[in-house]
């Protein structure tokens, strides 16, 4: 599938089947999307932890909880744990090397003596501050979105959840205490129509992007709305005339607990 018709259609599904497992190399697919993703120095702290529920033991699935819309988490049939482990950090001298090594890292005659002696020098001094938040973040939702075009390409379904217990999810599942929980990503196949109710509203796009300075909302061309348009890029926008009744025969097939967003 091109990528635009597939960046278009690719929205969160959070209705899956809970009795049909997702095959093993679906996931790996996933997961190898995840990994290609770029991050700075290449450091790669990126990392997960797959729960399918099929053969996960009791207490590693109810040690996974999302105070909104919790009922995912019960039904979908595989849990992604999405973490950054802090401690890839450690590792990034060795990383670095290995990108000048295959010629992905500056150029000249003295590229191995400024490595040595001006580049690692300045990382290593900095090097707790980089454990933080903030470009690990970044390119950690870099890999989760490779991995969740990945899954559409494969005809699955996902939405990412975030969590306030993200600790004692962590704790629960044994990670070490230089791995801090992201998000978790169920991953199935559709139970709804792939197009979820329609497009969602967004906000404007002169509002979210400028040109030069704050303020000069960047230019926005009718041709290329027409071109993406044309691509599968945009698509119906919701709400669809059918979506009431989807929810509600959804909400019996799944027996989703209760009603409203919890």
């Amino acid at each position: 599938m091109e990528l635009r018709e597939a960046m278009g259609r690719r929205r969160s599904i959070r209705f899956l089947r809970p009795h049909q497992p997702v095959e093993p190399e679906k996931i790996q697919a996933m997961l190898e999307a995840a990994r290609r993703a770029s991050h700075w120095g290449n450091v790669g702290g990126l990392r997960a932890i797959v729960v399918h529920r099929e053969s996960a033991p009791q207490e590693t699935l109810d040690a996974l909880f999302a105070p909104i819309a919790g009922y995912q988490i019960r039904r979908a049939p595989v849990i992604i744990v999405w973490f950054f482990d802090a401690d890839a950090v450690d590792e990034q001298s060795s990383r670095l090397q290995e990108l000048l090594d295959v010629g992905a890292l500056g150029v000249g005659e003295n590229k191995q003596k400024d490595l040595d002696e001006k580049i690692l020098p300045f990382f290593d001094r900095i090097r707790e501050a980089l454990k933080g938040p903030g470009m690990n973040d970044i390119d950690s939702g870099q890999g989760i979105a490779q991995a969740t075009l990945m899954a559409y390409e494969l005809g699955l379904g996902t939405c990412c959840l975030g969590t306030p217990d993200s600790e004692e999810i962590r704790s629960s599942l044994g990670l070490p205490d230089s791995c801090r929980v992201l998000m978790l990503q169920t991953v199935g196949y559709p139970a709804e129509h792939w197009e979820a109710g329609g497009q969602r509203p967004r906000q404007p796009f002169e509002d979210l992007f400028h040109m030069n300075e704050y303020g000069n909302p960047y230019p926005r061309s009718d041709e290329v709305i027409e071109e993406l348009t044309e691509d599968g890029f945009f698509t119906r926008p919701g709400p669809l005339p059918y979506r009431e009744a989807e929810l509600e025969w959804l909400k019996e097939a799944l027996d989703v607990p209760g009603s409203g967003l919890i």
